[in-house]
């Protein structure tokens, strides 16, 4: 790998862009020139604790700054980020084991947040990936940058070769879509409004409640990654809103009035590529889509404004998911696992037990914007139990729970997205309003476990 972004991959990707609009016959506009990304690397730090030096394995690579735990620091002067607007912050980083974030800070370790990069592992110490988030405001001009590694978890957890910053100077940026403040105060006006439901002696002290979404169709399209493409995807299996489709958007979800789910009143869309056994397409029956909270106070948690939208996972990470590893798929049900597949990437299931997996949303939002052009740089996780910085409003914490009718078998199964690891999913809000405020405001707010009725 390089040890700088390549302008070849730019060039490239740009004419691959007008040779399919050409052949769609779609309408491109010229990308706005963005500044030259300022790329700073690892090793010249001007002061740093915990940190030890190494050689990066590819050629070009430079020194890497290795091993990092929580706590560890470094500290970059004179770091130009620019005029003020929109600042696309990257991170060269590789990681064999655990998860965390780099937060990066400006004046002194504790100074004003930044941006914060996530990390999860990427198949070993140098395997390289570059992360990626974006900033919407931001101290202009030469600054004092520090790296703060954070991590719930003992140990080791993240190399770091570089990092890049690089603005557009105008604050805005193609693939941003800003909350309209004035719904968006209307809708949290309502909700600070609402009295919460007295909740009966006896009921479980979780904050959740959950929609069942039964299994509706399967098409190749994402509105959210591919909007207006239909069949430019690989193959998803949709839950909840029956209208679901390339040309999705929020109006459309809230006109169809057609759900899977119960309450009938969460007209959303979620979506997860499609399972296969062999060349078969294995559907789930339901999707339990839970919202709850992870944080230390679920009492400052608020709906989701209408039209927000996320994904969580990554379509593009084909890497080996070897029992025992993150985010991995399991057997539910008496007997559970018996068994791995030959690759080792897959369970195999008692057959009394199911194929069963969790993914986990973010749950802190940065109150700005309803999507990014990521999908992800709007929302990041809570690492402390509490939301901040960046990402000040406290989200419910969404998770899909999905059973698939299968036990697997030695031959493995397959996503459409490709490997284990490239588990992904899609959540495009269309709630009533009404609906969803009051469930957070009885059950999240008041750390009381709700049922699909959003009643204890």
């Amino acid at each position: 790998m390089p040890r700088h972004p390549a302008r070849l991959s730019t060039l490239l990707a740009g004419a691959l862009v007008v040779l399919l609009a050409a052949a769609l016959n779609l309408t491109v506009s010229t990308p706005k020139a963005q500044a030259a990304a300022i790329t700073v690397q690892a090793e010249s730090y001007a002061a740093q604790s915990g940190v030890t030096l190494e050689a990066t394995a590819d050629t070009g690579g430079g020194d890497n700054a290795a091993f990092l735990a929580a706590g560890d620091w470094m500290r970059f002067d004179n770091v130009d980020l620019g005029t003020a607007g929109r600042l696309t912050v990257s991170a060269r980083i590789a990681s064999a084991a655990g998860s965390g974030t780099i937060e990066l800070r400006t004046s002194t370790v504790t100074g004003p947040l930044l941006a914060v990069i996530e990390v999860a592992p990427t198949g070993g110490w140098q395997t390289w990936v570059t992360r990626t988030t974006e900033v919407s405001t931001h101290p202009t001009g030469a600054q004092t940058v520090f790296a703060v590694m954070r991590s719930t978890a003992p140990g080791d957890f993240v190399n770091i070769n570089w990092f890049s910053f690089a603005g557009d100077g105008d604050g805005q940026g193609a693939g941003w879509v800003p909350v309209d403040q004035a719904k968006w105060n209307a809708q949290l006006a309502q909700f600070r409004a609402m009295t919460p439901a007295p909740v009966p002696a006896g009921v479980v002290r979780v904050p959740e409640f959950n929609a069942t979404c039964a299994y509706s169709h399967s098409k190749p399209d994402d509105p959210i990654v591919l909007p207006g493409l239909p069949g430019a995807s690989h193959m998803h299996s949709f839950f909840g809103n029956k209208g679901t489709d390339a040309f999705s958007t929020t109006q459309s979800l809230l006109n169809s009035k057609a759900t899977t789910c119960a309450p009938a009143e969460d007209l959303s869309a979620y979506w997860i590529p499609t399972l296969y056994e062999g060349d078969k397409a294995v559907e789930p029956q339901n999707m339990i889509v839970y919202y709850g909270s992870r944080l230390t106070d679920p009492s400052t948690t608020v709906p989701f404004p209408e039209g927000f939208r996320m994904i969580a996972g990554n379509a593009k990470a084909q890497t080996p998911t070897p029992a025992g590893s993150p985010g991995q798929y399991w057997c539910a049900g008496p007997g559970g696992e018996i068994g791995r597949s030959a690759d080792g990437n897959w369970p195999i299931c008692a057959p009394t037990a199911y194929l069963t997996h969790q993914l986990v949303f973010p749950d802190c939002w940065d109150g700005k914007n309803l999507d990014s052009p990521d999908h992800k740089s709007h929302v990041a996780f809570t690492y402390d139990g509490k939301c901040s910085g960046a990402y000040p409003v406290a989200i419910p914490n969404l998770s899909f729970v999905v059973t698939y009718p299968t036990q697997g078998s030695a031959a493995g199964l397959r996503l459409a997205s490709g490997m284990a690891s490239s588990v992904h999913g899609d959540f495009f809000n269309a709630w009533d309003n009404t609906a969803q405020g009051h469930r957070v405001k009885d059950c999240i707010t008041q750390k009381a476990k709700c049922n699909s009725a959003g009643t204890f």
